[in-house]
């Protein structure tokens, strides 16, 4: 086994478990560390965790669970993985977590690395950019759980950890792998304990993969970890994996969900709705009654199963609705009886032989793929960027699991388009 992988969330778990297969790593991913039968030939083991908003503590709690089982299953280098759009507030939960699993690794120096340049998230002298924009000027200024008001990676970390960040900047890089192992020795010998990676294109990427590949802990997001799977995979021999395993199955059922309430799911939900059946989630009968309003839309979706495509269950709205909600309810009582809800449907969905789900939002894929029993997944073709389809070890059920902002407008139908006609109703 040669990569461990921390993931904070469960998007973001397929997220990179998606560009290790398709950069040459057999991967599987887990839910949670309790662990699961992990296939023969595996190279690498994503463990998704629900730990990108909890109280510090817990997060670091179940990060430091998640190590030790990495550990005891022989993966020799450790991924601690969170979204390319660097989602924390100021006190975490990304910078405890990275020392706790610093301390246990032994190390006094690891990288932040969160850029995705397929996706337009690219470092520059420190700074997060998204599609060009600041972090701090674009849609995660206002995210309803971890708004964004600094772009400067530097000073989100030395804000929310013990240590001291420094930068690997974009000139160093382009002179290569070993101008990067330089300045790292550098920052090390300076006391910095955190080197933020500019990085502007994949081929920075691939610089920082080979830089890299004695560190014990690396940080960052998916673009770093298909950058080290396809190292990995050059030198041992290996090439493109298949994603049969995780193909979507034939027969069954279809639904469609979502949790997110992100400019981009706004966007998807409403491109699905010119074609499709939407039904908009009532806020007030999730609060008041969350088993018996799932058992009156589960009998509008079974109403709708014969349709051409597949009904969506939607609780996404608005900026201004959805900040008229959490005025109204409090945000962490209205998002956990939306994630309740969503829970309670998808068990009875299940019940009454639904199989295949897109799911759009990481805390609504994380609510369902536990409600639904699922312990580990096999990676299939990617729907989009850093959006794969997995099928559960056992078979039984596939899903794509879908972060807020991942995907343009079309991709609840493309999505479909992965499915076996006889099981897209």
């Amino acid at each position: 086994m040669f990569l461990g992988v921390i993931a904070d969330d469960f998007t973001g778990a397929t997220d990179i478990a998606g560009f290790l297969v398709n950069n040459g790593l057999p991967t599987v991913q887990l839910n949670g560390s309790a662990g699961a039968d992990i296939p023969p030939g595996t190279e690498a083991v994503v463990v998704s965790l629900k730990s990108r908003s909890c109280p510090a503590p817990e997060a670091v709690r179940l990060s430091l669970d998640a190590l030790n089982y990495l550990r005891s299953i022989g993966c020799t280098q450790f991924f601690f993985k969170y979204c390319s759009t660097f989602d924390s507030t100021a006190k975490g939960n990304i910078g405890p977590v990275t020392d706790a699993l610093m301390d246990a690794l032994g190390t006094g120096l690891t990288v932040i690395c969160p850029a995705l340049p397929v996706n337009g998230r690219t470092v520059y002298q420190g700074y997060l950019f998204i599609g060009g924009a600041l972090l701090n000027e674009t849609g995660m200024r206002n995210h309803p759980l971890n708004p964004m008001r600094d772009a400067s990676l530097l000073r989100l970390m030395d804000a929310q950890s013990r240590g001291r960040s420094g930068n690997v900047p974009a000139q160093v890089i382009a002179q290569g792998a070993g101008a990067v192992r330089s300045r790292l020795d550098d920052l090390r010998a300076q006391g910095v304990s955190y080197a933020v990676l500019d990085t502007l294109a994949d081929a920075d990427l691939d610089v920082l993969a080979e830089a890299l590949s004695g560190m014990p802990l690396v940080t960052g997001g998916s673009g770093l970890g298909g950058a080290i799977a396809r190292r990995y995979a050059a030198g041992s021999g290996g090439g493109s994996c298949a994603t049969d395993p995780g193909l979507p199955s034939a027969g069954g059922k279809t639904i469609l969900l979502s949790g997110s309430c992100s400019e981009m799911t706004n966007r998807q939900v409403a491109a699905y709705a010119a074609r499709a059946y939407v039904l908009k989630a009532d806020i007030v009968r999730c609060m008041a009654d969350a088993e018996g309003y799932a058992q009156e839309v589960l009998a509008v979706a079974q109403a709708h199963a014969g349709d051409a495509m597949p009904p969506l269950v939607s609780a996404t709205v608005p900026p201004a609705e959805l900040k008229s909600i959490q005025e109204q309810w409090g945000v962490e009582q209205s998002s956990r009886c939306v994630e309740r809800f969503f829970a309670r449907l998808a068990v009875l969905l299940r019940g009454t032989g639904y199989d295949h789900f897109i799911i759009a939002g990481g805390e609504t894929s994380s609510v369902v793929s536990q409600a639904l029993a699922v312990k580990g997944f096999a990676i299939g073709p990617q729907i989009a960027p850093g959006v794969p389809w997995v099928r559960t070890l056992d078979g039984a059920l596939s899903l794509a699991l879908k972060s807020g902002n991942f995907g343009d407008e079309g991709f609840f139908t493309r999505a479909l388009s992965f499915i076996p006609q006889d099981a897209r109703s």
